[in-house]
């Protein structure tokens, strides 16, 4: 019996948490697919929104180079651009909200 309560509260809380569980959509802009493709090759969407109200454009660029340099992401210049004007316009510190 208890084995049984203790499998239906697991089963309870693996199903709440998958409810919860949404695939992040990035703003509909120039760009966005370019960052999608890119960045999500590697992490989740959630690190743009979560540090969006943070950076700006220079540090959006930092971010960029970093995943390039130091993590190795096989994003080419016109690519790198493209994302870092993309988070600027709609992820950066001055974008609207």
């Amino acid at each position: 019996m208890r084995l049984l309560l203790v499998l239906a509260a697991l089963l309870m809380l693996s199903s709440s948490s998958r409810a919860q569980d949404r695939p992040v959509l990035l703003k509909r802009a120039p760009g966005a697919e370019v960052a999608e493709a890119r960045c999500a090759a590697c992490h989740s969407l959630d690190y743009i929104v979560m540090n969006s109200p943070f950076l700006d454009r220079q540090q959006w660029q930092a971010e960029v180079a970093k995943m390039i340099d130091v993590f190795g992401a096989p994003i080419d210049e016109p690519d790198a651009k493209a994302i870092v004007d993309y988070l600027t316009r709609n992820y950066g510190v001055e974008a609207p909200r």
